[in-house]
């Protein structure tokens, strides 16, 4: 379980945050190894085993959640049954927030004085329908300022999508028009995305500054990462984050 990714950014010493890869599970075929999805198809033991050996590294059970593409926010402090939504988020020490991914984007969020940290499930679906903007006005109190640590998703050469997606976040801002670039096939005009510009021009547009990451391509990796888009039957990676002491 050393092979997770560990957000490079300069948050309060009490928030803890990673994001697995696809080693060090004991997955097979499609899903291997560190398959973490309990939706996509693998064993439903050795996906339990998967999960059993991240639990062993965090304070407790990560607070899963049932993803749909979404908008809603989700409190996870006293969860008892899975809930439906694309981004958790606590106040409380030790509860684990999680999402899981495999092309879109996680988005770890905290405040600056370590009260409050948070995950956002992003893929263009739910930033269209203001995922981002909903977790961080959740997550905002007084004064405290919110950052952002952006972890890995699919690169921009390699996101594909219509016209109709592009005009979706064109039509809600225009300079969201930077975030798409043109690539003109046989079947009609397609477009190139930067979910990671897409994201920053959203945290920007209300005040938060403070974004960081590495813009690791999930796509262009399958040594290292699952892809949706590269592989279609393939395992979830976890974004985790949590408060300590």
């Amino acid at each position: 379980m050393s092979d997770w990714v560990t957000p490079d950014w300069p948050a309060p010493c009490n928030v803890q945050a990673l994001f697995t890869t696809r080693q060090g599970g004991v997955s097979s075929g499609p899903y291997a190894s560190l398959n973490l999805g309990d939706h996509v198809g693998d064993n439903p033991l050795v996906v339990k085993q998967n999960r059993a050996k991240l639990r062993r590294v965090l304070p407790s059970e990560p607070q899963w959640l049932k993803q749909v593409h979404g908008s809603i926010p989700i409190w996870v402090d006293n969860n008892v049954i899975v809930p439906e939504g694309d981004a958790a988020l606590s106040r409380t020490c030790n509860v684990v927030c999680a999402v899981l991914t495999a092309d879109c984007l996680p988005i770890f969020l905290c405040d600056d004085i370590g009260t409050v940290a948070g995950i956002v499930h992003a893929g263009w679906r739910g930033i269209v329908a203001g995922v981002i903007e909903r977790a961080v006005t959740e997550m905002r109190k007084g004064d405290t300022r919110i950052m952002a640590y952006l972890g890995p998703a699919i690169g921009p050469n390699f996101f594909e999508v219509g016209e109709k997606t592009r005009h979706a976040f064109i039509k809600q801002d225009e300079i969201s028009a930077l975030a798409f670039a043109p690539r003109y096939e046989d079947n009609g005009k397609k477009w190139f995305a930067d979910i990671f510009l897409l994201a920053r021009q959203r945290l920007a547009a209300i005040g938060v500054t403070e974004v960081y990451s590495n813009d690791e391509c999930t796509f262009s990796n399958p040594e290292k990462f699952f892809s949706y888009r590269r592989d279609g039957n393939t395992g979830r990676m976890a974004g985790l984050i949590w408060l300590t002491k």
